[in-house]
């Protein structure tokens, strides 16, 4: 690996192997979201807990201070919204030269296994690892399955997060299933775990995640679960003591439940 883009995943993948990332780009397919209004007042109270932040470019300047220290991975992928038919249907959104002028450390994309658009959704991927691999850029691909849920299993997440990394992502977000080991072990790249849906309990956030690492994902990639919550810096500084301190879901719940705002 070269060294800018060894340099670049070293921000991104802190020196322990793990990570904690914050997604807010949300709003690139469905809008403005409840508590994701204004993504910098909800994103900056919990920059010091994360490792990076998730945002398309047209949050990230207007929105995220360009003096922040928290590595910036930037939403590169789009061109769908819940108002229409598939979104599956995406295409890459940002030119590298965009990408290089944002100083970024890493991109993020969709990629659809298994949907009408798999074949363009791939390309896509590929695509943008080309364009970035010369400037050491890397790339995290995000299996996505739209409204889909019944492809939340094991073995569709192992088949797309596989394919994704021989499409050359240096990292591959995928969700949370059942026998997530087989997801994890049959992908050569590193693996972190989405948040899906907010859940309504909050020690069942710190469960899925304790048993993602346990089953070898290196880190997550939550967002709603985070900044929906009615204590987003409690729920981030839990979550952060699980994934870098080793702790356990009820260790952390108590760190939930004792954080002095």
């Amino acid at each position: 690996m070269d060294w800018g883009k060894a340099n670049r995943m070293s921000k991104v993948i802190k020196p322990d192997g793990k990570c904690f990332y914050l997604a807010m780009d949300h709003g690139y397919f469905q809008g403005p979201t409840t508590r994701l209004e204004h993504v910098g007042n909800a994103a900056v109270p919990l920059l010091e807990f994360v490792d990076a932040l998730f945002v398309t470019r047209g949050v990230l300047r207007p929105q995220i201070p360009p003096a922040t220290n928290t590595p910036i991975i930037l939403r590169v992928s789009g061109g769908t919204s819940m108002g229409g038919g598939d979104l599956s249907h995406e295409g890459v959104t940002t030119s590298i030269d965009e990408i290089l002028r944002l100083n970024v450390s890493a991109v993020g994309i969709s990629v659809f296994v298994g949907s009408d658009y798999e074949h363009d959704s791939i390309l896509n991927l590929a695509d943008l690892v080309n364009e970035c691999e010369p400037y050491g850029v890397p790339v995290m691909a995000v299996t996505a399955v739209g409204r889909e849920m019944e492809k939340r299993e094991a073995r569709y997440l192992a088949m797309a997060c596989r394919i994704c990394a021989e499409m050359g992502a240096s990292v591959v977000k995928t969700y949370y299933c059942d026998n997530f080991e087989k997801v994890a072990q049959g992908c050569p790249v590193p693996v972190v775990i989405a948040g899906g849906p907010k859940t309504d309990n909050d020690l069942e956030v710190l469960e899925f995640v304790w048993k993602g690492m346990q089953g070898g994902a290196i880190g997550v990639n939550l967002g709603r679960n985070i900044w929906q919550n009615d204590q987003p810096r409690a729920m981030a500084r839990a979550l952060r003591s699980i994934i870098h301190e080793g702790s356990t879901p009820q260790e952390a719940f108590e760190i939930y439940n004792t954080f002095e705002h």
